[in-house]
């Protein structure tokens, strides 16, 4: 059963004959009558009475008709629908980010785009960037926010730029009242990390081992926000990045800058190369992108 089969029977049950119709849909009446002729062997049923003057519904084709005209609807509306979206911003966007940025940078953010383009609603994901990649590759992102900078073959990349990291320590700390600070003089301090598959935690360790250094580790964690309040709690210290810094505060600790070169983590818009690209989400991106130069 094809799209314009139904068209044509649709035509020639308002207009009243093979002529009328033909004329509507702008077809020769013979190519019209071929069309509702095969419709008719497929449905093994005769959708009209063929009389003199005029044409007539049968059974079958009274039952037919309002079908044929709701699916002529939906697709008249789904027609608008996406000619719509090509006009403005709107629709769903499915966001991913990992956690060490969405908590900190999302809903300033999303709100600020939700201002702009208040016809666009979002799905949210938090995850790790190897679980939000995957999800970019089968369809079920839009764009993921993500750091470091690890090959992803499949996806395309948009630098969002980068970020100072920080470290943490305790308010009573030796180093708490310092303008800087140095790696060297971390060699004795217990250290405190996210889980190992979190892209953070990668950027930590490379610091770590690039400045020739192996701290005792006595706690790994998922989230920043305790892994802050351990370090109040005395346990040790760790590396925050500058946007925790500045939008959460954790009573009892004390963020302080690294001497030059300061280490840095750097940020990244992923999206799927192989799905065409929403104006929401070509919107998205280019807001993230000043968002971050901002930030």
């Amino acid at each position: 059963m094809e799209i314009h089969q139904l068209r044509y029977f649709v035509a020639v049950a308002e207009e009243g004959g093979f002529s009328s119709g033909a004329d509507r849909e702008h077809v020769s009446q013979p190519s019209l009558s071929q069309q509702i002729q095969k419709l008719e062997e497929e449905l093994n049923q005769q959708l009209f009475d063929r009389l003199p003057r005029s044409v007539v519904l049968t059974e079958a084709g009274r039952c037919l008709l309002p079908f044929a005209r709701v699916i002529l609807t939906a697709l008249a509306d789904g027609a608008r629908a996406v000619t719509a979206l090509e006009a403005e911003v709107a629709g769903r966007l499915s966001v991913g980010a990992i956690p060490s940025i969405a908590l900190y940078i999302l809903p300033r953010l999303i709100g600020r785009f939700q201002q702009a383009y208040p016809k666009v609603s979002f799905e949210l994901f938090e995850d790790t960037t190897e679980k939000l990649a995957q999800r970019l590759e089968d369809g079920t992102l839009d764009v993921v926010i993500a750091s470091g900078s690890a090959e992803t073959p499949n996806l395309a990349r948009f630098s969002l730029g980068s970020e100072p990291l920080l470290l943490l320590v305790p308010d009573k700390h030796r180093l708490a009242h310092r303008k800087s600070v140095k790696w060297s003089e971390l060699a004795d301090e217990k250290f405190l990390l996210l889980h190992d598959e979190h892209s953070l935690s990668i950027s930590v360790r490379q610091h770590l081992t690039a400045n020739h250094l192996r701290p005792e580790l006595v706690l790994r964690g998922a989230q920043l926000v305790t892994m802050a309040r351990m370090v109040a709690a005395g346990m040790g210290v760790t590396v925050i990045p500058h946007m925790m810094a500045e939008t959460e505060f954790v009573k009892g600790c004390v963020a302080v800058p690294f001497i030059r070169p300061v280490p840095t983590r750097e940020l990244t818009l992923l999206r799927n190369p192989l799905r065409a690209e929403s104006k929401a989400a070509a919107a998205f991106r280019e807001e993230a992108a000043a968002a971050f130069v901002t930030s």
